[in-house]
């Protein structure tokens, strides 16, 4: 089975319990819950969570000031935050969540790419897989010691709303989210005036990348077929978009394993998107743009 082109984006729950006493190894519970679906992710970690792992909210560490849910901060911002998590510039982050497929876990990983941190690993199978493994956890608060973080800010992996019209019919675009919200035939988890997608965009659910049974990845080969069958052009650069920036980091983690590094997400995604009237839509089914390849 051809293994994955870049597998340091991905960690075992074998390899995390194996290596949780390491000093550069930093655990972070990156468990998000949407607010139609009425849970505390911050409550959940304090009842139970992997040893020695500190909470990253992603609906904190973002940019205050936007009218968007969890858009990306300011470096300093992140660096100040992530600092106060006890991760330094030589630690390896490795990154859980509590919900199936580990969206929220890929959004942080993508977030510290961003910033220039590329010692981030996602657990695969998340929290899920841990506690179904009666793996260790413990409860409380964590209590990291801060360290010094410096951001490198890396702009060609986030596109901008101004960026993403400027670049259609011209970008891949591609959509994280479910057939019926895709198509405009399903509402949004929050409120949005308008159904549909970004124009030309190709639908990739995030969920045809995870093994059904364990939400774990798929091999890289069947990765590779599920993109492709999709119609999505390999050779291509990639825009990566959802509902609101959470699912689609799971298509970029997604591209990154199989070898591919020239993706970017669209951090505002169709919760931004549909607030403005001016910007055309589609409903229903989209062609994939020009040069896309269909596989059966």
């Amino acid at each position: 089975m051809p293994a994955y082109a870049n597998p340091d984006a991905l960690v075992s729950t074998d390899w995390l319990q194996n290596n949780l006493s390491r000093p550069d190894v930093r655990v972070l519970d990156a468990s998000y819950w949407a607010r139609i679906e009425q849970r505390d992710a911050w409550e959940e970690f304090l009842e139970l969570h992997v040893p020695g792992a500190a909470f990253f909210d992603i609906d904190r560490i973002c940019d205050a000031a936007s009218p968007e849910d969890h858009m990306l901060p300011t470096a300093d911002v992140f660096a100040a935050e992530v600092g106060k998590l006890g991760i330094g510039n030589d630690s390896h982050v490795v990154v859980y969540d509590n919900a199936g497929g580990g969206a929220a876990a890929a959004r942080v990983w993508w977030m510290f790419h961003v910033f220039g941190h590329r010692r981030v690993s996602v657990v695969d199978g998340g929290f899920s897989a841990w506690l179904r493994e009666q793996r260790p956890t413990e409860e409380g608060e964590a209590s990291p010691v801060p360290r010094s973080f410096t951001p490198h800010w890396n702009g060609a992996l986030t596109r901008t709303l101004d960026q993403v019209e400027a670049g259609l019919g011209r970008e891949q675009i591609l959509d994280a989210r479910s057939p019926a919200r895709f198509n405009g035939e399903a509402p949004e988890p929050r409120p949005t005036p308008r159904l549909g997608h970004i124009p030309g965009s190709i639908n990739v659910p995030f969920l045809d990348l995870l093994d059904k049974r364990e939400m774990t990845f798929l091999p890289a080969d069947r990765l590779r077929r599920r993109f492709e069958a999709a119609g999505v052009d390999l050779d291509r650069p990639v825009v990566a978009t959802c509902g609101s920036g959470v699912t689609c980091c799971l298509l970029t983690l997604g591209l990154y394993l199989i070898g591919k590094t020239d993706f970017a997400n669209y951090d505002g995604s169709w919760a931004e998107w549909s607030q403005h009237p001016e910007l055309p839509i589609e409903t229903g089914t989209a062609a994939p743009l020009s040069g896309a390849r269909h596989v059966a």
